[in-house]
């Protein structure tokens, strides 16, 4: 429990929907009339944002009117991308500041029939078994200690014959991590694991690999990019806004951290047996 409110405090920022609605304003958009897209660059919280999203849809193979578990789906830009290929989405996070933010923005681009938000623990989800065609994940399981019961939750509420699909942050040749980074402040709330830990973690709860690749450097590349051309100040929309004032410092070691194998970025695809 003591670990479960850190991860929670770590994430929830207060008053996040006013600063993303005020960063709107300053960006010229108004919030009464937006898509999906006018948010991409606050709400896709993971390396090589709204572009890893439609790549791991395109890898998935996804299907319009599938029901999609987005576990740890933070503020739902992977969420409602997913809605606008015609997706019905569920997103489960355990940052209640999150799940209001999300569902609000999700309201105002007029996604609120295909996306709906839970505030729960994905280590014990609300749902019943087979409930979902699909389960989720863009770079949030850092945080999850016990993942043989995390893993085992999203087999169960997956059907047979369904999927997960999963680009997520894990532990490199190199470990431990630089911190702080956007998951931890420090290390006592990030628990990663070996890519073929996880592998094999995954497999033995019943899903059959159909992908499996190592995004690293696609991912370093696309980060110094961005850090590289990081203004003096910050722009009014980006990850700050849920990093806080840390955000670039965070980010330098993400890329430190990539650049020195002590963390992969990896895209899988599994089918549920």
């Amino acid at each position: 429990m003591e670990t479960t409110a850190a991860v929670a405090s770590h994430y929830g920022k207060q008053g996040l929907l006013q600063a993303i609605l005020a960063g709107l304003r300053a960006a010229g958009k108004d919030p009464d009339r937006l898509n999906a897209e006018d948010l991409a660059a606050c709400d896709h919280f993971h390396l090589r944002g709204r572009d890893a999203t439609l790549e791991l849809l395109r890898l998935s193979g996804l299907r319009a009117g599938e029901r999609v578990l987005d576990v740890g789906g933070g503020i739902g830009g992977p969420a409602r991308t997913l809605a606008e290929a015609g997706c019905s989405v569920t997103v489960l996070d355990l940052t209640e500041e999150f799940c209001r933010t999300g569902a609000a923005l999700t309201e105002r681009v007029g996604l609120a029939d295909r996306v709906r938000f839970r505030h729960a623990s994905a280590l014990a989800m609300p749902f019943e078994d087979g409930a979902f065609d699909a389960a989720w994940t863009q770079h949030s399981t850092m945080n999850v200690e016990d993942k043989e019961r995390l893993y085992a939750e999203i087999a169960r509420v997956v059907r047979r014959g369904g999927l997960l699909a999963m680009h997520e942050i894990m532990a490199g040749p190199a470990s431990p991590p630089h911190f702080p980074v956007p998951w931890a402040a420090v290390p006592e709330i990030s628990f990663l694991r070996a890519p073929e830990a996880v592998r094999r973690l995954i497999a033995a709860r019943g899903f059959r690999e159909r992908v499996w690749r190592d995004s690293s450097p696609a991912a370093l590349a696309w980060l110094c990019e961005r850090i590289a051309a990081t203004p003096a100040s910050p722009p009014p929309l980006g990850l700050h806004l849920l990093l806080g004032p840390a955000a670039g410092e965070m980010l330098r070691n993400v890329a430190r951290n990539l650049d020195e194998s002590r963390i992969a970025v990896i895209e899988a695809v599994f089918d549920r047996d």
